[in-house]
This record gives C-alpha cells, sequence and structure tokens, in this order.
C-alpha cells in the first residue's frame, strides 16, 4: 500500500491529476454557466409560447366572462360557443387553461381532474396580473397538483371598454420543459465526458515526453553515484528546455568521466612514482639491517635512501602545491609586477646550476620595465621551471636563451635549448602529470615528473596557454602575459 501510495506521488501523476482536475473544474463552471443560460432561455421561450396561447384564450372568454351567467359546468357545456373554447383547448396538448373571475376564483378548467372543485388562484398571481399585465411562475397552485408546473396568467380585457373583466392561466406540465433539460444534461455530460478523454490522453502523452527524460536521468544518477559514467542521454532531437538539460546532462557526464579518468590515472601515477622511491629505500634498509649489504657499502647505499626520501618529499610538496594553485584565482586582485625584473631574479638563482652543466646564457631581457597582470610568485616560479627544465636538458657547453617581447599588448616569454630533439607526438604529453620521457627517466633522477604540468596549470589559472616546438634539436617553450 505504502509504494502504490509513492508511486501515485510521482511528478507522472501529479500533472496527471492537475491537468485532469483543471479541465475537471473548468467543465463545472462552463456546465453551471451553460445551464443557467439554457433553462432561462427555455423557460423564457415556453413563458413566450405559453402567454400567446393564453392571450388567444382570454380574447375568447371575455364574452363568458362578462356576462356572468355561466354558474356551472353544465351550462357551458350546453353553449355552442363553449364547444368551440373546448375545442381550442384540445388543439394544445400539453396546455391546460383555467378561466378566473378578477378574483381568482376558477369559473372553468379544461382539465378533467378538476370537475366538481372550488379552485382559487393564488392571490399573489392574480395581483401580479393586474399591476403588471401578466405573471409566470413555477407553482403547484397551492397544493393542486403534486408537483410544481409552469403557470402563465394574462388578463382577459374587452377591447370595447378596456376594462379586465377576468383572468385566464394557461397550466403546463413539466414533461415539455424537463425534457429540454434532460436533453441539455445528457448533451452536456457526453461532451464533458469527450472532453475529459481527449485530455486525458493528450495529457498522458504529453507528461511521458516529459518524465521519460527525468526518469531516465534520476536512473543514470544512480548510476554515477555507483561509479559508473558511461551512461549517457538519449538524444530525442528536441529543441525545448528538456532537450536542453538532457545535453546538459551529457556534456556533465562528459566532465564527470574525464575527472574519473584524470582521478584514476593521478592514482595510477602516484603510486607508481611512490612506489619506486619507496621500494629503493625499504629495500636497502633491510639490505643494511640484514648484513647483506657490506659495512664498507653502507655510507653509499644510505646516501642513496636519503636521496629518495628527498626526492619523495619534494613529489609530495609538489602535489600540495598543485592542489593550491588549481584553487588560486591570481586574476582576480588585478595585480601587476615588472616581468623583466622577475626573468633577472630567476637567472641569478639559476647560476650554479647553469654552471654547473657549463652552459652558456643569451638574455634578451629589456632594460625597461615590462608590466604585466597576474600573480608575480606564481609566474616567476613558471620561469623558474622552464628554465631549470631547459638546464637539465641541454647539451653541455650549449647556450640556453631567456627573452620576452612586448607584442600586441602581450609580453612574450620564451625560454630555449640545444640538446636532443623530442618526438612529435610526445610534445602534447609533457604538461601531464607525471609523464617522463625515456630520456628523462634516464637522465633526470631526481625529477618528480610535476614541474610542467604546474606551468600549464599555473598559466590556466592566469587564462594563458604554453607553446611548444622541437626541430633539429632546438626546444622552444614559449608563453604570453597581458600588459597592464
Amino acid at each position: 500500500m505504502k509504494q502504490k501510495n509513492h508511486r501515485f506521488r510521482g511528478l507522472y501523476w501529479r500533472q496527471m491529476f492537475v491537468t485532469v482536475g483543471m479541465v475537471l473544474l473548468t467543465l463545472l463552471l462552463l456546465g453551471v454557466s451553460f445551464f443557467c443560460l439554457s433553462y432561462n432561455y427555455a423557460r423564457n421561450q415556453k413563458s413566450e409560447e405559453i402567454g400567446s396561447r393564453a392571450a388567444v384564450m382570454s380574447r375568447l372568454s371575455v364574452s363568458y366572462l362578462e356576462s356572468g351567467r355561466y354558474l356551472s359546468m353544465e351550462e357551458l357545456r350546453d353553449d355552442r360557443d363553449f364547444q368551440e373554447l373546448v375545442s381550442f383547448a384540445a388543439t394544445v396538448s400539453d396546455l391546460q387553461f383555467l378561466i378566473c373571475d378578477e378574483e381568482g376564483h376558477v369559473l372553468l378548467s379544461t382539465d378533467g381532474e378538476l370537475e366538481g372543485m372550488v379552485v382559487t388562484m393564488p392571490e399573489a398571481m392574480t395581483r401580479e396580473i393586474m399591476e403588471k399585465g401578466s405573471t409566470a411562475h413555477r407553482d403547484d397552485l397551492n397544493g393542486l397538483y403534486q408537483n410544481k408546473r409552469f403557470v402563465v396568467g394574462v388578463p382577459a380585457v374587452n377591447p370595447e371598454s378596456g376594462e379586465t373583466v377576468g383572468e385566464v392561466f394557461a397550466v403546463s406540465t413539466t414533461s415539455s420543459l424537463n425534457s429540454m433539460w434532460q436533453g441539455f444534461i445528457g448533451l452536456f455530460f457526453m461532451t464533458a465526458l469527450v472532453v475529459l478523454m481527449i485530455s486525458f490522453m493528450a495529457s498522458s502523452v504529453t507528461t511521458m515526453r516529459q518524465i521519460q527524460p527525468i526518469r531516465e536521468m534520476a536512473a543514470a544518477t544512480r548510476q554515477y553515484a555507483e561509479g559508473n559514467f558511461d551512461i549517457r542521454m538519449n538524444d530525442y532531437g528536441r529543441d525545448d528546455e528538456i532537450g536542453e538539460l538532457a545535453a546538459s546532462f551529457n556534456n556533465m557526464a562528459e566532465s564527470l568521466q574525464q575527472t574519473e579518468r584524470q582521478r584514476r590515472e593521478f592514482i595510477a601515477n602516484i603510486s607508481h612514482e611512490l612506489k619506486t622511491p619507496m621500494t629503493t629505500i625499504a629495500g636497502y634498509t633491510d639490505g643494511i639491517l640484514d648484513g647483506t649489504i657490506p659495512p664498507e657499502n653502507e655510507r653509499q647505499y644510505l646516501q642513496i635512501i636519503s636521496n629518495e626520501s628527498r626526492r619523495l618529499s619534494r613529489m609530495v610538496r609538489r602535489m600540495l602545491d598543485v592542489s593550491q594553485l588549481q584553487a588560486i584565482d591570481p586574476l582576480r586582485g588585478g595585480g601587476h609586477f615588472d616581468i623583466c625584473e622577475s626573468m633577472r631574479r630567476v637567472l641569478i638563482s639559476m647560476e650554479k646550476k647553469i654552471n654547473d652543466r657549463h652552459l652558456d646564457v643569451d638574455a634578451d631581457i629589456p632594460e625597461e620595465p615590462i608590466l604585466v597582470l597576474g600573480d608575480n610568485d606564481m609566474i616567476t616560479q613558471v620561469i623558474y621551471n622552464l628554465l631549470e627544465n631547459a638546464a637539465k636538458f641541454a647539451r653541455e657547453g650549449s647556450t640556453l636563451y631567456l627573452g620576452v617581447a612586448n607584442i600586441d599588448g602581450k609580453a612574450r616569454v620564451t625560454v630555449r635549448n640545444v640538446g636532443d630533439t623530442i618526438p612529435a607526438e610526445e610534445l602534447p604529453l609533457l604538461f601531464e602529470r607525471f609523464h617522463k620521457s625515456d630520456k628523462s627517466r634516464s637522465e633526470d633522477k631526481d625529477g618528480v615528473g610535476l614541474g610542467l604540468y604546474i606551468v600549464k596549470t599555473i598559466l590556466e589559472q592566469h587564462r594563458e596557454h604554453i607553446n611548444v616546438t622541437s626541430e633539429n634539436g632546438v626546444t622552444t617553450f614559449s608563453f604570453s602575459l597581458t600588459t597592464e
């Protein structure tokens, strides 16, 4: 029972109930208005029809009412004129006529059921005829009839003197009016049922088209919660909000899948990178402890353990730096600094490493300051990482190039070295996390594979990109910064 109630609380049934409820309310309001108008129209038509017949009867009854000599039904039946009056009344199948004096006493009736009865019309009707010239009501005539009937009364007026000599009432049976009323009701309910069924089917189809993508999204989100990011929404070819939502949902799924892929790659890479130094440290430590390594070689292997420990520490520190960099917006404060001064400081700090490799430096740095937008410390780290990478893989005794030029409102920084040519297929991978080529693995034993990734991350935070080319042994890194 609880599951059933939960199912009917769904968006499909809610929208269905709202639609059906609105249709029913509309039909109810239209039905009430239609009933009132139709009933009033039918009543007015019936009143005019009965009134016209009552007026004819009143003209025929004037002579009888004026003479006052007809005191009983037997006397009237012997009169030829009366026979004509009854014959006229008989032609009107759904009406009974009551001919009364001025006070409403019935002198003559075409209704056989009233024969021998003393009947007086309601005082309100007779007074209304005298004051307004006619009356029309649904009444049982003081209990004379079991059910209310439609009664129209008109005065009988002498056309010569203009004097009112009596009253004529035409009494209708309710069958004709009720038949019309029942016809209206039947037609309305049949129309209402057809409209309700059409609206129900249209609403069902429309609602299902709207609910189906949402159900698929709900099922997809449950799959995403379980780690399955391969699910995609169907392309319904819709240009409305549902189609836009489906497209955005698929874009979100692509982004989540890419993020998950990067996360797994990151975990795999870091597991691999951490495993190598930790295995080395553990292996050499066990060798020293169990005596496998001779005492005279312990210092050498302790130095290796120390180097691997430092490399492990650098790796962890670099990963923390990456996490912090990704949370910073360096352009938010609108700060600026002199890029030329930052490049000079990097050259001074790299002096020992450059001399150790017996490298020359071609520095193309203007004397005049070039102010750029961004974070000074972060850009300094970019230049340092690029220059350190260039010095590390430069051919010994070759020349390093470090320069900056102001081009079209951009400060373009270039770092170039001469060494081995990097294969074209490997260039896009240089800025990936923990990426190391075979060459770097053999020559850069202390690297952690995060330097260029940090460079790319910092420049992306500055809304900039880095370019790299490698031809004929010359490798060039370049990037631009917006000048103030």
